[in-house]
């Protein structure tokens, strides 16, 4: 060959080399971040990580077509036209759900990232979209959109609240964030309210128990807050609400950062600081309040997509609730009643995915909140701290088995000013502290029998100081003959370790004993869950129905008793047991591009059974449900109906109590309308609770607090004190809000 020839050729070949580029992004849906999905430039293709960030090439100049799909969404494709040597960001790319194949990536139910569809466990998922149909400040109010979960407030005065599901109450329920125990004893009866919807990408929701996964406190459910990933989320994001009962909501939200590091950080404040007694009783309808919540989240890119994160969020929050004419001023005091709430919290989140051959990652999490308060004359000042690791260990053995297993260690610290943390005999008593330190270990096999059949064993075994040894096991059958069909089967245990703190030590004086009468059972429960899901798809339509039936059995429940000895609290395990059985049915319905519809009802029946009398659960309703509509409509506006609605349920009512003893029917309407003016920009205002629904005489005898006259056979010839726990739907009516958002991707 001639040595032009030559040299000819060498340079075209230097310049093929050189005219290669790679391709950088992430994918997103409508829910957040789309683990795994298929991206593909030509010939050349990839699979984008467990957080949808891809890393593709390299490509030769010139025009590709670039295709990237993702389960249960459109595909998107287009053209790219590749003329530099550098990596082309294409940043994120957002892919519409898919009505004819809706499916959902999930963690809950088995520790690892699989598709909806997939998953032998039945997970339910709810996205921002459904939070949007009808906002609210905080997660306590956005998880009732979900069928068969309930929030409760559980007092009148100060508002407190937690989640029931399936009627089971809020200390059965196990909440995470990002797969780790945040809120819990203590932290339950408010952290609820601290966590701004604005953070979250998704939210997961496993009914039944999940201590083979999760350890203790998973007797009735789990609720996973999955909070942005800050690779994907907006450059900028702002939501902006007010509502006529001067209720003012601010997210702010921002991230930022270039190369390996990036950073999301959400600011979250809320304001309630106008009286309001509409039912004339002469108490607060809602508690004052004014919170502050500070998001942090820094995400490393690491080779091979090993995950690398770091959380903090940082909650304080003042409430307070009472007589119209109370200030802070009459804390402590007995001439004006009031309830007075300082919350201090903070929270810390991180994972390390470890570099080796194997998939090992180490979980950790910590959290401390001090609560400074007072319920009228009494006063309740509490410290909790939860330190939380576990090392899990995961990996796929001849295409069929995926094994994970994992070491856990929970220790948990909780002190406070009552009784249950005092030892010895008054006067001589002092305070101690305590400390309960929970390990464990936990196997699980995920075994695919056949293309349409799997199967699911888990274990796990914990150490209790007082209880030694706790044993929870799991099994879950999955059957899918076609892709529009499946069933499951599920059953498992749960359990809840003791602990001697509760939020009614309050009401406690300092002249109590504490008396443990035997040695404590841990609490139990066993569950059976049948679940099916059918769809029909079609181009321009969608209809899906997901049904369930399930059985809990709670046994060794533990309560105390303040009636037997008025200087003395007793616990023991109760002889009996309860339980919490029903079916539950949600319909999905798309019709074009403009309508979409989701509803769903519940049947449960829960009851404890005590030396053969059966006594009904408090606050668990025979019957409820939601529902959300949207309809779009020309010039970019689109209108929701939301709603949940109860049937009766038993209440907590005094003896000869001219209250009735179960509630009635009652439902809570929204509705919605919203314009967006571009892409980043939209108005949304609508009424809440447009038919005007509040309890009546939520407090027994508001005029006598203190129970000065509580004596006087005249005035109060039942003997009737004052409570405010009567207490079954919120006290706000009709209300109307306006709000704006904004994002800057």
């Amino acid at each position: 060959m001639p040595r032009s020839l030559l040299l000819l050729v060498s340079l075209l070949a230097a310049t093929g080399v050189r005219a290669q580029a790679v391709l950088r992004g992430a994918v997103a849906g409508p829910e957040g971040a789309l683990p795994f999905a298929a991206v593909r430039a030509g010939e050349i293709g990839t699979a984008a990580d467990g957080e949808g960030r891809f890393l593709l090439g390299p490509l030769p100049s010139g025009p590709v077509r670039l295709r990237i799909e993702a389960l249960g969404h459109q595909a998107s494709e287009r053209v790219i036209h590749v003329n530099s040597l550098d990596t082309l960001d294409l940043g994120v790319v957002l892919l519409e759900a898919s009505a004819t194949a809706l499916d959902e990536v999930v963690v809950t139910g088995t520790l690892a990232p699989v598709s909806r569809d997939a998953s032998p466990v039945p997970v339910e998922v709810i996205s921002p979209t459904l939070f949007r149909k009808n906002p609210g400040p905080a997660l306590l109010d956005a998880v009732g959109m979900v069928n068969g979960v309930r929030p409760q407030l559980n007092c009148s005065v100060c508002n407190t609240g937690d989640i029931h599901i399936n009627g089971m109450e809020g200390p059965y329920t196990l909440v995470l964030i990002d797969g780790m125990p945040i809120v819990s004893g203590l932290s339950t009866v408010y952290g609820l309210s601290g966590i701004p919807t604005s953070l979250i990408e998704r939210v997961e929701v496993v009914k039944g128990p999940g201590s083979a996964l999760y350890g203790s406190e998973a007797l009735g459910g789990i609720i996973n807050v999955i909070t942005k990933d800050p690779v994907i989320a907006p450059r900028l994001s702002v939501d902006l609400m007010s509502t006529t009962w001067l209720e003012h909501n601010a997210d702010v939200g921002f991230a930022f950062g270039k190369g390996k590091l990036r950073s999301l950080t959400g600011i979250n404040g809320f304001l309630y600081n106008d009286p309001r007694d509409n039912n004339g009783d002469g108490f607060t309808d809602m508690t004052l309040q004014e919170r502050i919540s500070f998001f942090q989240k820094l995400v490393l890119q690491r080779p091979k997509g090993r995950m690398a994160g770091l959380a903090v969020r940082l909650v304080g929050e003042d409430r307070w609730g009472g007589q119209m004419d109370w200030t802070p001023a009459f804390a402590g005091g007995d001439s004006l009643y009031g309830e007075t709430i300082a919350t201090r919290r903070w929270e810390l989140i991180g994972q390390y995915q470890l570099p080796l051959r194997e998939q090992v990652t180490l979980q950790v999490s910590a959290n401390g909140h001090h609560q400074d308060s007072w319920y009228g004359t009494t006063p309740y000042d509490a410290v909790q701290r939860v330190l939380f690791a576990q090392l899990v260990w995961r990996r796929r053995f001849h295409h069929r088995h995926d094994v994970l297993a994992g070491l856990a260690y929970r220790d948990t610290y909780y002190d406070d000013n009552t009784p249950a943390t005092a030892v010895g005999e008054p006067p001589t008593s002092r305070n101690q502290a305590e400390r309960r330190p929970l390990p464990g270990v936990l196997v699980q096999d995920e075994w695919l029998v056949s293309p349409r059949s799997v199967v699911l064993l888990g274990y796990r075994l914990d150490h209790d100081r007082d209880h030694g040894l706790v044993h929870s096991p799991r099994a879950a059958y999955k059957l899918a003959p076609s892709g529009r069909f499946t069933l499951r089967a599920h059953g498992g245990t749960g359990y809840r370790v003791v602990n001697l703190f509760t939020e009614e030590h309050a009401a406690l004086t300092g002249a109590r004993r504490v008396v443990i009468e035997e040695d404590l059972r841990p609490e139990r429960s066993w569950n059976a869950t049948l679940n099916a899901v059918r769809k029909w798809p079609a181009e321009k339509r969608f209809i899906g129905l997901d049904a369930s039936l399930f059985l809990t059995r709670f046994s060794n429940r533990i309560l105390p008793d303040y009636d037997t000895d008025p200087d003395v609290i007793l616990y023991r395990n109760l002889d009996g047991h309860g339980i919490a059985q029903g079916g539950s049915l949600n319909a999905d319905v798309r019709i074009g591009k403009g309508f979409r519809a989701h509803a769903g009802a519940t049947w449960m029946d829960v009851y404890t059974v005590q030396d053969r009398m059966r006594e009904d659960q408090y606050f668990a309703p025979e019957w409820q449900g939601t529902f959300a509509m949207s309809q779009d409509l020309p010039c970019r506006i689109t209108v929701d109906l939301t709603g949940q609605w109860y049937g009766p349920m038993r209440l907590p009512v005094q003896p000869n109590d001219f209250r009735p003893a179960y509630s009635p029917w009652y439902m809570l309407l929204n509705v919605q309308v919203k314009h967006r003016f571009a892409e980043r920009f939209e108005v949304y205002g609508g009424v809440k609770n447009i038919l005007d629904f509040v309890p009546v005489d939520p407090l027994m005898r508001p005029f006598d607090p203190f129970d000065r006259t509580v004596d006087d056979p005249v005035t109060n010839p039942h003997g009737h004190t004052f409570d405010a726990s009567y207490m079954y739907a919120p006290m706000q009516g009709a209300r109307g809000y306006l709000g704006v958002r904004m994002t800057l991707e």
